[in-house]
């Protein structure tokens, strides 16, 4: 599993507008500048999140987006399955996959299933805010 640029970027769209929270609805050229990412590419990112209801757009003067939740309430798996689709470690193990002629003699597919389970469970344990709360307080902590 490698996680694309538009994973890392939509993480990092999360932990900017749970930082800048209170600041109201933040506009996506200021998320932009801060992230030193281009509009245009985050434009992509942000309409999968709104779709999904991570996040709330306002459009006009005033407007930008702004998270729907509590950044405690976002796991890092959540936002990496939307942008990713998968975080399989094989094809047979994805949600929609067709059955696979060799699962009854697939010697490997414990080690995958293991694996899977691994990468989920890591991702689902840790929330937007465990990213941004080290930051915080001052600390140098890496999850």
């Amino acid at each position: 599993m490698m996680v694309s640029t538009k994973g890392r970027y939509a993480l990092r769209v999360m932990i900017d507008l749970a930082e800048h929270q209170t600041d109201g609805y933040i506009p996506l050229k200021e998320i932009a500048s801060r992230q030193n990412i281009s509009e245009k590419y985050l434009e992509s990112i942000i309409k999968s999140l709104v779709k999904s209801n991570m996040l709330v757009g306002l459009r006009g003067k005033g407007g930008g987006y702004r998270l729907t939740r509590e950044p405690g309430q976002y796991t890092i798996g959540e936002v990496l399955r939307l942008t990713e689709g998968s975080l399989a470690p094989v094809a047979c193990l994805e949600a929609n996959a067709e059955s696979c002629p060799r699962m009854f003699d697939c010697r490997t597919i414990s080690l995958w299933r293991g694996l899977d389970e691994v990468v989920n469970e890591y991702l689902d344990g840790i929330t937007v805010a465990d990213l941004i709360a080290p930051y915080q307080s001052g600390d140098n902590y890496v999850i």
